[in-house]
């Protein structure tokens, strides 16, 4: 027999009553029932429930354990009266009646329960993370993650895909986050960067001739953690393709992904009909460019309505250049009360509040609107605002003002808000957007033109859009949002070396910027670069959504907390003085 385990804590059933077996596994529990124990012995696979009477050999040896001790066990199938069978295992129909056991690892008290799902503080779970993953949660979780790294792997494969790597240690990129740095042992005052995406390489990869790249790549970006988002490190399934058009990503990327969430996504109804829309009108309708469809709710602009009317507040606003007032519809949420609350939700958000309209069968049977915007504005234009709006009695609607961008997050959080309180939003479901024609400059606070997204899409139009106001140019640049996460961004690459230093230096960039940073990228695009695009899915992301998690770390197996620390392996740490006077560095004393 092996030294450690004749089967699994899983693979035990009634064809095996009357074996001699071996199992190893944790202590997940032990059960005292007055002179009979019972051990839930527990290993990866799965749990077997294993007894000692006071005739055990192994009675003594059993008194001792506790929970998490990793012993072997040896015993004899034993099948249970059918009254017992627990159909919840996979080994419930049998136990182990228990001959004998040898302690393989012992364990000290433990800072935290593993049986059981209790809710434990975050900073406990991350320092000790190896006995967090022993919980069955999230123990199911890295299985769920490790499952769908192997689906996305064979799915690409099938779609005509080759895997390739890319250098960990590169140069600096400006791909809108900080770059880590590490410094050069052989080049004195000299840094690497980790890369915060393998966009350059893949690039140059169908550059070099290669047509379709994918990869599960690491990023390494220094960025302040959501709850969404790692703050140091994460994996994205990274694709880049040759000879396409922006549809052609589409349609390599939409069976991929459909396919993944189909085959792990519990049973929820996952939508096909991927809608493309806008940037400009997701902001308008959605108030976010990663809009949950799930709920139907779509803001609208009523600004005419307001104009020169009895509201001074948005009169008045609307007299000021690039002003609108937007409402927010509210099905179903006619009454005083819900506008009351979703004002003191407002108000939370640090809001004076929300102007509403909301509509009621009146004394006289027939349907009036109420509120005080009904009353500043009159009957005409309220009635026009319900038309344009699609409402009716037993409705209501939500108004915000002023320049767009100020107001515009608000007004999305105020839409998801509405449409969980009515229970609009639909349950059970995956619904995805291609969300398409992002501007391809911003302004900053500063009032200097920048990059809004990715620098290396090409412009729409060409060499010819570069020549007029860059506010007004939109990029090859496309997310694909679900359930209000980003999930994936891509772009068609610009690949023509004139274009590149056009965009560049409407960004601030000399073409001796973009040879120093970008040379060996504009080096290639001059000895005959194909026209490529692709697109990046957050793995971690993908997966939280799968595993229905409001947190990344629930998915991610060793990650650090929100102050970017690993608090199992003491990172960030103090280097030794040997190692930085090994890279000639010297660390300043923090003020």
């Amino acid at each position: 027999m092996h030294a450690y385990r004749s089967h699994t804590c899983a693979q035990l059933n009634k064809d095996h009553v009357g074996q001699a077996v071996r199992l190893s596994g944790w202590v997940h529990r032990v059960r005292d029932h007055g002179g009979v124990l019972f051990i839930d012995l527990r290993d990866h696979y799965g749990i077997t429930q294993v007894l000692a009477d006071s005739d055990s050999p192994a009675f003594a040896e059993i008194e001792k354990v506790r929970a998490e001790w990793v012993v072997c066990i040896d015993g004899v199938v034993k099948g249970r009266d059918a009254s017992l069978v627990n159909p919840k295992l996979a080994t419930g129909e049998i136990e182990v009646y228990a001959k004998g056991l040898t302690v393989l690892g012992a364990s000290e008290e433990l800072p935290m329960p593993v049986f059981g799902e209790v809710d434990y503080p975050e900073e406990t779970r991350l320092t000790y993370r190896f006995l967090d993953l022993r919980r069955e949660k999230l123990h199911n979780n890295m299985m769920l993650r490790s499952n769908v790294v192997r689906s996305l792997r064979n799915r690409m494969w099938d779609q005509g895909f080759n895997e390739f790597q890319t250098p960990i240690i590169t140069a600096s990129s400006p791909e809108g986050a900080r770059d880590f740095l590490v410094p050069s042992r052989l080049h004195p005052g000299k840094f690497y960067a980790l890369p915060q995406a393998p966009q350059q390489f893949k690039q140059l990869i169908m550059v070099a001739g290669f047509d379709r790249y994918f990869q599960i790549a690491p990023c390494f970006r220094d960025e302040d953690p959501r709850a969404d988002r790692s703050p140091t490190d994460f994996y994205q399934l990274d694709v880049e393709m040759s000879f396409v058009e922006q549809e052609d990503v589409f349609a390599a990327v939409q069976p991929v992904i459909q396919g993944m969430f189909e085959e792990f996504g519990k049973g929820k109804t996952v939508y096909a009909d991927w809608p493309r829309i806008a940037y400009r009108d997701s902001l308008l309708w959605y108030g976010s460019d990663k809009p949950d469809l799930r709920n139907p709710i779509k803001m609208q602009i009523v600004s005419e309505h307001f104009r020169g009317s009895g509201f001074a507040v948005f009169a008045k606003l609307l007299e000021n250049e690039g002003t609108q007032i937007r409402a927010i519809p509210a099905p179903t949420g006619g009454s005083r009360k819900f506008c009351d609350r979703m004002n003191a939700f407002a108000q939370k958000e640090g809001l004076p509040g929300m102007g509403y309209i909301f509509w009621r069968k009146g004394e006289d049977g027939a349907m009036e609107a109420a509120g005080p915007l009904a009353k500043n504005i009159g009957p005409e234009r309220t009635e026009a605002i319900r038309l344009q709006l699609g409402l009716g009695e037993g409705d209501a609607a939500f108004f915000l003002g002023g320049k767009p961008e100020a107001f515009e997050s608000f007004a999305g959080r105020a839409r998801n808000e509405i449409g969980r309180e009515l229970g609009l939003t639909e349950q059970d479901c995956f619904r995805f957007a291609w969300i398409v024609d992002f501007p391809m400059y911003e302004k900053t606070d500063e009032g200097k033109i920048d990059f809004s997204h990715n620098p290396f899409s090409m412009p729409q139009g060409g060499m010819e859009a570069l020549m007029g106001d860059p506010l007004e140019v939109y990029a090859y640049q496309y997310d694909l949002a679900c359930n209000g996460y980003e999930l994936i961004s891509g772009g068609i690459r610009n690949h023509k070396p004139e274009i590149m230093y056009r965009a560049f230096e409407l960004a601030g960039y000399p073409n001796s910027e973009v040879d120093k940073r970008f040379g060996g990228m504009v080096k290639a695009f001059k000895y005959g670069a194909p026209p490529h695009g692709g697109c990046a899915m957050g793995i971690d992301r993908a997966v939280m959504l799968l595993a229905d998690e409001a947190n990344i770390r629930e998915v991610i197996m060793f990650p650090m907390n929100q102050r970017a620390e690993d608090l199992l392996m003491g990172a960030p740490s103090e280097p030794m003085n040997e190692q930085l006077r090994e890279l000639r560095l010297r660390v300043v004393p923090k003020e």
